[in-house]
């Protein structure tokens, strides 16, 4: 065990109070590498996790946990499904939807449009759509009121507010004496929301399940049935789970499916950064050793001075085991009280820095998120500090070991 002797030795060698402070330079040099690497590896997993963060549940406002749809893009017994979905443990919501393709024409553009026929109160138990809005409300759709509600790209693109009318083509022809003619149909600008994400605020149009079953003759059939889950990470497992309740039959999907690669990559993002500001750590906590041999080169007198006294090669080893650890706890903790404090108010930093230059580094009108969202997970500070403790440790073994064993003849002889 460590006795108070061998750590007081190790703490004067820290602070070295010898005519050469060098060697106390590089220590404080190996304090201050380590926790820079250990605050700026906490404050870019934060980040990284902040943007994962804020990207689900921009996602998640627009796409339910799990749907279930027809093979052939209608399920006619809808109300069975929805009944099973109802008794499957885990789901908590559920509503049905038509989905169509269709043109929506605007004042001077003409735009391609994916349409969702919703049943407003239902739906909204399943997404946060009512979240999303930036003027109107998602409850105005009603049946026969063919109402409209439009993302803020799209409108912008159409040049359309809200209350203005617009016309929908839908490309399937009928037959007239003037030969084949899409069906098409008046709608009224209701809501105007904005997901964020530029797929969904330019291409995505909500109307009333009513309204969109007859515009694509569904009948009384239904495109499918979203729901949502207690828990939205078990959903790729419930969502297939209810369609075998349901007893086959019909598609499935759900939210990590929707954008697999995207989610994907933004793990591959984090786990390469991870790994490379893992090797910044890595290379300050291995200046430990160069600050032990200089250590135990400087200090061989002294060893030699405390062999002859009786001290055992173990007591050697400890002392600058100590001296490596101290240096390797002394960076991690500042590392890690730097990084929590630095993740905890980035978004406020960021904005700082953006105002001294005079620029903003997320354009808004560019990215769909304009600033820096954090979302600092304690998880990983254990595991970053651990590494950090763990790879400091290990670079003391080399440097004790090479001073335990110097032979206390040969320094005492040029000391």
């Amino acid at each position: 065990m460590l006795r108070p002797v061998e750590l007081a030795i190790a703490l004067r060698y820290v602070r070295s109070r010898s005519k050469n402070r060098f060697v106390s330079f590089i220590s404080l040099m190996s304090v201050a590498g380590i926790a820079l690497a250990v605050a700026v590896l906490i404050a870019v997993l934060s980040a990284m996790n902040g943007f994962e963060h804020e990207v689900r549940t921009r996602i998640l406002g627009v796409l339910a946990h799990g749907t279930i749809t027809g093979l052939d893009g209608r399920i006619a017994d809808w109300r069975q499904l929805e009944s099973v979905a109802a008794a499957y443990p885990g789901v908590v919501a559920s509503a049905p939807f038509v989905r169509g393709e269709a043109m929506v024409v605007g004042t001077n553009a003409v735009k391609g449009v994916e349409v969702r026929g919703i049943e407003p109160e239902r739906e909204l138990a399943t997404a946060a759509l009512q979240t999303l809005l930036r003027a109107g409300d998602f409850r105005a759709l009603v049946p026969g009121g063919y109402g409209i509600v439009i993302g803020q790209a799209l409108a912008e693109r159409l040049q359309i507010g809200l209350g203005d009318p617009v016309v929908m083509l839908v490309p399937e022809g009928i037959a007239t004496p003037a030969g084949v003619v899409p069906r098409m149909r008046r709608f009224r600008v209701v809501g105007i929301f904005q997901a964020g994400m530029y797929e969904y605020d330019s291409g995505l149009v909500f109307t009333h399940m009513a309204d969109a079953a007859r515009l694509f003759r569904m009948g009384d059939a239904a495109s499918g049935l979203r729901l949502a889950f207690a828990d939205p990470t078990q959903a790729p497992q419930a969502v297939v789970g209810v369609a075998r309740a349901y007893g086959g039959g019909v598609f499935v999907s759900d939210w990590t499916r929707e954008h697999a690669n995207f989610f994907r990559s933004i793990e591959l993002t984090r786990s390469i950064m991870f790994v490379i500001l893992l090797m910044v750590v890595a290379v300050a906590a291995f200046n430990i050793v160069s600050t032990l041999v200089m250590v135990v080169r400087e200090k061989r007198g002294e060893i030699a001075i405390l062999r002859t006294l009786g001290a055992a090669p173990g007591a050697i080893v400890r002392i600058f085991m100590a001296q490596g650890t101290l240096i390797g706890i002394a960076g991690t903790g500042i590392g890690v009280t730097l990084g929590v404090l630095v993740a905890a108010n980035l978004d406020v930093l960021v904005a700082m820095v953006e105002r001294m230059l005079g620029m903003k580094f997320l354009a808004p009108d560019i990215y769909f998120i304009s600033d820096f969202p954090t979302q600092l997970r304690w998880s990983d500070v254990t595991v970053i500090g651990g590494i950090a403790l763990g790879l400091a440790f290990s670079s003391t073994l080399y440097p004790a070991w090479r001073g335990a064993t110097l032979p206390p003849a040969e320094a005492l002889r040029h000391y």
